[in-house]
């Protein structure tokens, strides 16, 4: 098949490459045009512009946004809607809001064009080992374009989620699930770190990941990681959060179901940025006086 691809970023570079090792045609825009050449390099057609890349695709087109959610998304889908004819398809494969995406398959449904959402996980490895994915919209159009899965995932690595929308609430969920296990990782090595015994903590990770109940692919790049910095001094413990822990929360928030693990997780991350909690100084200064106990001074 051929497939237009938008945002050639970490991994919209890598789903080209893997595409076009399927035998995929690519058709490929970024507003870097050095990126763009360097995937044209690889067998990717270039385009300088997204009239340049409707141009060079046959109807129906299939064209794949990677790009950041939000603004990014929106104003991309602006710029390439009118470009199109009916018929053709854009499919979302970021980490947009779920309701974001059923809105804009509703606002493209009236000029005849089809969206999918398509949840995607497999970040810098996904060259290699495949993207699951997660696959939302009409059920016709995820056939018509299931080569495309099929070359981008996996074994069994994708599959059809529902109407509009259900790629991306399946994708929201999976990071909310990230974030809990990454905290239980995270606190678990720290309390190793600070165990009264020389623990090598990589092969411990190693030793986990033969046979135990919690081995798992995070486990293994965890013993990548202390293995090439035992104590992580390299970096600092700031943790960024993309969105869909947010997102996961005020859905759990909505529905009345309770994510105690995921939701602590996130607030954890959000405790990580600062340099100095206001929170902790309050509970300081009530802990001097009521108890008389020492505090620490700037």
């Amino acid at each position: 098949m051929e497939l237009g691809l938008i945002g050639l970023g970490r991994m919209g570079a890598n789903m080209a490459q893997r595409l076009m090792g399927g035998g995929h045609r690519i058709v490929a825009y970024d507003r870097s045009l050095e990126t763009v050449r360097d995937v044209g390099q690889a067998g990717a057609t270039g385009a300088g512009s997204l009239e340049e890349l409707v141009g060079k695709l046959s109807p129906p087109r299939a064209v794949w946004l990677m790009v950041p959610a939000g603004a990014p998304v929106e104003e991309t889908i602006h710029s390439l809607a009118p470009l199109l004819s009916p018929g053709d398809a854009i499919i979302d494969g970021g980490n947009s809001y779920y309701k974001d995406s059923v809105r804009r398959a509703a606002s493209l449904k009236k000029h005849r064009l089809h969206f999918l959402d398509v949840g995607t996980s497999g970040g810098i490895w996904g060259l290699k080992m495949g993207y699951c994915l997660m696959i939302g919209g009409e059920r016709e159009v995820f056939r018509r374009l299931e080569p495309i899965f099929q070359t981008l995932a996996p074994e069994e690595g994708y599959a059809y989620m529902g109407s509009s929308g259900a790629g991306h609430f399946a994708k929201m969920v999976h990071n909310g699930i990230e974030y809990g296990l990454l905290q239980a990782y995270a606190e678990g090595f720290e309390l190793l770190h600070a165990s009264p015994y020389e623990l090598d903590l990589a092969e411990l990770a190693r030793l986990w990941n033969r046979g135990s109940v919690v081995r798992s692919w995070l486990l293994e790049l965890m013993e990548k990681a202390l293995a090439a910095d035992p104590g992580l001094a390299s970096i600092k413990g700031y943790v960024e959060d993309s969105g869909e822990g947010r997102w996961t929360v005020l859905e759990a928030v909505e529905r009345g179901v309770p994510l105690p693990v995921i939701s602590l997780s996130l607030l954890t991350r959000f405790r990580s940025r600062q340099e100095d909690s206001f929170g902790a100084k309050v509970i300081a200064a009530l802990r001097r006086e009521f108890g008389g106990h020492a505090v620490k001074s700037e």
